[in-house]
């Protein structure tokens, strides 16, 4: 046991997990919603049914794969993805996180649609437990592969 309230720990369900046993899957997520754990829909919009699962199952939190993300360097037109995404998950009460984001140019265009949070290679690498303690208290500057 960690001590931690349920509902400091988010579980990230990616789509494709989903898909052999939705019912079953459906079932046992309920199951840890009503222990207070929250859950974010992972990588969306890159598996089968996308918009059945934001009905079906208990989330709190969509998180927006880094390939449409990718799209906010590109023309508007395909940045209108990014917009609707960010809309859907505002209009249904979710949390919606960025995932990938690399370039502050991705990182102002979010916060232009006022998309919640954002991740990526732009605020840090992936980072062990001790380092990302170490980054959070202000001890560590972030690291970034080079070139971002």
């Amino acid at each position: 046991m960690s001590g931690l309230p349920a509902s400091s720990l988010v579980l990230e369900v990616t789509e494709t997990a989903l898909v052999p046993d939705p019912d079953s899957a459906a079932e046992r997520l309920c199951e840890l919603r009503a222990l207070g754990v929250r859950l974010a829909l992972d990588d969306f919009g890159t598996g089968y049914s996308s918009l059945s699962y934001l009905r079906q199952f208990p989330v709190d939190v969509l998180k927006i794969d880094r390939s449409f993300v990718g799209l906010l360097d590109g023309p508007d037109d395909d940045a209108a993805i990014v917009h609707g995404l960010v809309q859907l998950g505002r209009r249904l009460r979710l949390e919606v996180v960025a995932e990938g984001v690399e370039t502050t140019a991705q990182r102002d265009r979010l916060r232009a649609e006022q998309c919640d949070l954002a991740q990526g290679y732009l605020f840090a690498a992936p980072l062990e437990a001790a380092e990302a303690e170490l980054l959070l208290l202000g001890r560590v500057r972030p690291s970034t592969p080079s070139g971002v």
